[in-house]
């Protein structure tokens, strides 16, 4: 495991292999699976748990409430949310679930909205806003997120 010494990693639960790069601020009950890379300007909440072999690029905050299975890509500047009604100083007694399935890629800028589902193997385009959970080896662009083509297994 490499984590840079300008980070500040909190966790003791982050797997082998697993790259922690400099600015990048990661919460005591989170859970990191191996082979990752977490790039610069991340922030990674407690109650979140990434699997194995994800790459998160820099710029990318991941809240509570949110699970990321394995080979998920997340691209630059990615947004997550976790409460449909923020208020300052005012908190849900629970957030939303986010599930990203496996082999899922997130675009550059795209936004995804609380309590949804990524199918595993989807792609969300750059700069899409998702406001629904995506069925598994769809292709989402767009404001709101519209599939535009389906993967096929092999893709």
């Amino acid at each position: 495991m490499f984590i840079h010494p300008l980070s500040d990693v909190q966790s003791n639960r982050i797997g082998d292999n697993t790259r922690v790069w400099q600015f990048s601020v990661i919460l005591p009950d989170a859970v990191i699976g191996s082979g990752c890379n977490i790039c610069a300007h991340t922030l990674i909440e407690n109650d979140v748990i990434i699997g194995n072999d994800v790459t998160v690029k820099s710029g990318v905050f991941i809240w509570d409430g949110i699970t990321i299975e394995d080979k998920v890509f997340i691209g630059p500047s990615v947004t997550f949310t976790n409460d449909k009604q923020p208020r300052s100083k005012e908190y849900p007694q629970e957030f939303f679930r986010t599930h990203i399935k496996k082999g899922a890629s997130l675009g550059a800028n795209c936004t995804i909205l609380p309590g949804i589902t990524l199918g595993e193997n989807c792609m969300i385009g750059a700069g899409a806003v998702v406001t629904k959970s995506v069925p598994d080896y769809a292709v989402v662009v767009g404001n709101p997120a519209k599939i535009i083509k389906w993967l096929n297994k092999n893709d």
